[in-house]
């Protein structure tokens, strides 16, 4: 396996909208007067927070590589050596039960698993989420295909992106060491293609447009994210943006993901006066756009009543099939939430028309 990296940055994996960092890259070139010593003590004295067991299953995984190849982790280092390094940034995984949970599965083979995730489905256990969650529902799903796997052969490494809990849509999962490297390279050099379905608040001035800023966590509230245009903080963002249709006081937009941020288009619509609809994080769950009097108010809280999370459907997923290297394609139809929320704005609309 030959791999040629040369970027010094981080690798996203969930790359999507509400990815936590799940994964970093990083490239060490062993200096002159370097003893040889194997190649996971090296890179613990190198990754701040490193522990030997994830170091080790990255590269029992396939996520490590010296001067472009795959090695052990008994391989000694020497001068000279070019070392790349996926390595995970979560804390340390519980073991992971296997549940029988419904999967809408759009696509599946060897190699790669497709699910439309609906709003509230969490991606992976976690704090306050050990079980009940979709890689929960995965472990039960291939352990039904191959009993003899043990939850030891059924690690994180097949989820290379994820989406918000209450964002719904799609995402893709390896089922083997190769697919996941080759799909955690293409959203690190972000040729996935990637686009969501949002209703936002306002009218906005433009039919398309592109947002450009640096996005980080917020300095004063840690647990959400913010937008700073300097580029001071943070890492780049950039979202493309295109309206579908305007509804006076909301609009259905299209947005493509160049880069994947944490809460990227939650974020960034937020920073350009357009929260999403019903975000209730980035100050979309109250009216933004319209008078506040009592027959409105009334509708749109019974829009908050029919969509009772942020409006945003993760549609299309495009990117190089790992085993055929062909250009493969998804697309999911908009959560049934979403798309009445939707159908009533566009009644609303078009009946204040006629009233008018």
């Amino acid at each position: 396996m030959n791999i040629i990296e040369d970027e010094e940055q981080e690798l996203e994996l969930e790359n999507g909208d509400g990815a936590e960092e799940l994964y970093e890259r990083n490239r060490f070139i062993v200096t002159k007067g370097q003893e040889p010593v194997r190649i996971d003590k090296y890179l613990m004295s190198k990754i701040e927070g490193a522990t030997r067991n994830k170091i080790q299953r990255a590269i029992e995984e396939g996520f490590a590589l010296v001067n472009n190849q795959l090695v052990k982790a008994n391989y000694k280092v020497k001068p000279g050596d070019d070392i790349v390094i996926f390595s995970d940034t979560s804390p340390e995984e519980r073991e992971i039960i296997a549940q029988e949970l419904p999967l809408n599965i759009v696509y599946e083979d060897k190699d790669i698993i497709l699910i439309n995730k609906p709003a509230g489905l969490v991606m992976h256990p976690g704090c306050g989420n050990p079980n009940g969650t979709l890689v929960n529902g995965i472990v039960w799903h291939l352990k039904q295909q191959q009993p003899e796997l043990t939850e030891k052969q059924l690690p994180r490494f097949g989820m290379v992106h994820r989406i918000d809990k209450n964002t719904s849509g799609l995402v893709v999962l390896a089922k083997t060491q190769e697919a996941s490297f080759h799909l955690a390279k293409q959203f690190f050099h972000h040729t996935i293609e990637r686009k969501y379905i949002a209703l936002v608040w306002g009218d906005l001035p433009q039919d398309a447009g592109t947002i450009h800023t640096h996005i980080g966590r917020h300095q004063r509230f840690r647990k959400i994210m913010d937008a700073y245009p300097d580029g001071e903080y943070g890492k780049e963002a950039i979202t493309h943006y295109k309206v579908l249709e305007r509804f006076g006081y909301t609009t259905l937009v299209e947005c493509v993901l160049e880069t994947g941020r944490t809460h990227q288009i939650r974020v960034h619509m937020q920073h350009i006066g357009h929260p999403l609809f019903n975000d209730d994080t980035y100050g979309g769950d109250r009216i933004v756009k319209g008078t506040v009097y009592a027959k409105y108010k009334q509708f749109v809280d019974n829009c908050f009543a029919l969509c009772p999370r942020h409006a945003l459907h993760a549609q299309t997923l495009g990117f190089i099939h790992p085993a055929t290297q062909k250009p493969v394609r998804f697309e999911s139809e908009i959560a049934s939430d979403m798309q009445q929320v939707i159908d009533k704005w566009r009644n609303y609309i078009q009946s204040k028309k006629i009233t008018d």
